[in-house]
């Protein structure tokens, strides 16, 4: 083998379905129900959210080629704007890990609601909610072994609703079912599809963790951007096909009232104890995703402590397993569960998510702001009339999105 070959690193197809199966999981679980209340025409919102997923995807893999840092997200606006900015950035991260993860929790009820139906109804809905998170605070207590090893068990299995529902769902698309439910609202497009971009987005938040694989690529200048927007394209594709799968064949009247729609699709089209079996792969996924979610969100809270966010003595300890960082994140996630409290599952899935996008976007804002300024050290002005011009695009997705979530 030459010392080329030795050296090479992932290649820009390798890298690509890396990111894309990073992202694919359990984001997706619910959102053909929360999206029901728009109607198959929310693919429309699939694809403005994919240009905007694109556009972000490119401005972190930027960033990391431009400067790798493990803690980007907090040190690329504190160096390029201000420590403020940082602070920012960092707050609005750590924030969107207790609403999201609570939607996670949420959506495991959801499907654990295939077998146990008494947890439906919104205080056993919150209170199975809770039992979920500490179930995985738990487990992280521990060790982070234990919690790498669910996460990483899960996430094949996480694949199956996903394909089954694509799978089964084209095998028997019905295209009036799916126009008959095109514009449920009966209102102008212009004014129903950009409200739909904050709840598409959820499934799309993990993308800056392209800048993670930056290290690990073969020519990380030319291969990164290529696996990040192509990871994020690719993720999208699936994302649309499920979407429109389980809209032709479950009208959005009776999707609305899913709490397990990729189950539901299964059972109709297969059989009881199939979509049984898509129920339990898809809780086994959201359980194992929000243990590895809590654990990150625990070393976010020991990150904030050492960044002087947060009281150093509040979380100075095990230096290999952040234990009062995840007794403080089950407590607040328990919070927002109950805060959140909706009379329906889906209705606190949204409201949950909601929350949990409109912060990230704070954050990509500012780290598009960031690449503004960092776009000068590239060599070409070809590159830095490029760079800027995607920072310019991302940032105006990010204020357009937040403002139509508001204004809807």
């Amino acid at each position: 083998m030459s010392q080329a070959a030795a050296r090479r690193g992932l290649g820009p197809l390798t890298a690509t379905l890396l990111v894309a199966g990073n992202m694919i999981g359990s984001g997706l679980f619910l959102l053909p129900a929360s999206l029901a209340a728009i109607g198959s025409a929310s693919l429309i919102g699939w694809a403005i959210s994919a240009t905007g997923a694109m556009a972000l995807a490119g401005v972190f893999a930027m960033l990391g080629v431009l400067r790798p840092d493990p803690d980007g997200l907090v040190r690329y606006p504190a160096d390029a704007l201000h420590p403020a900015a940082g602070f920012v950035a960092w707050a609005a991260y750590w924030a969107s890990c207790w609403f999201g993860n609570v939607a996670i929790a949420i959506a495991a009820v959801g499907y654990l609601a295939v077998f146990l139906p008494g947890l439906i109804g919104p205080w056993p809905t919150a209170l199975g909610a809770i039992g979920v998170v500490w179930l995985m605070a738990l487990a992280n207590l521990r060790g982070p072994r234990l919690v790498a090893w669910l996460s990483g068990s899960t996430l094949l299995i996480g694949l199956v609703p996903i394909a089954a529902a694509i799978g089964f769902g084209f095998a028997a698309f019905d295209p009036a079912v799916f126009f008959g439910s095109w514009n449920v609202s009966g209102k102008p497009l212009p004014q129903v599809i950009p409200g739909s971009l904050v709840l598409i987005f959820w499934a799309y938040l993990g993308l800056e963790s392209a800048t993670i694989a930056a290290k690990a690529l073969d020519d990380p200048k030319r291969n990164l951007p290529i696996a990040a927007v192509g990871g994020v394209a690719l993720a999208s594709v699936v994302y649309a096909a499920a979407t429109a799968a389980v809209m032709g064949v479950i009208p959005a009247v009776e999707l609305a009232r899913s709490t397990a729609p990729f189950a539901d699709v299964v059972s109709r089209l297969v059989g009881p104890l199939a979509g049984g079996l898509v129920a339990a792969c898809a809780l086994a996924k959201t359980l194992g995703t929000l243990g590895g979610w809590i654990l990150v969100t625990a070393e976010a809270a020991r990150s904030g402590a050492a960044s002087g966010y947060l009281p150093k003595a509040l979380l100075a300890e095990n230096a290999r397993l952040p234990v009062r960082g995840v007794l403080l994140t089950g407590a607040l996630m328990s919070m927002v569960a109950l805060v959140t409290l909706s009379p329906t599952l889906t209705k606190q899935f949204n409201a949950l998510i909601n929350v949990a996008v409109l912060a990230n976007m704070a954050m990509y804002f500012l780290c598009s702001l960031a690449l503004l300024r960092f776009a000068g050290a590239l060599e070409r002005p070809a590159g830095r009339l490029m760079a800027r011009a995607l920072a310019v695009l991302a940032a105006a997705f990010c204020v357009w999105t937040s403002y139509a979530a508001f204004a809807g």
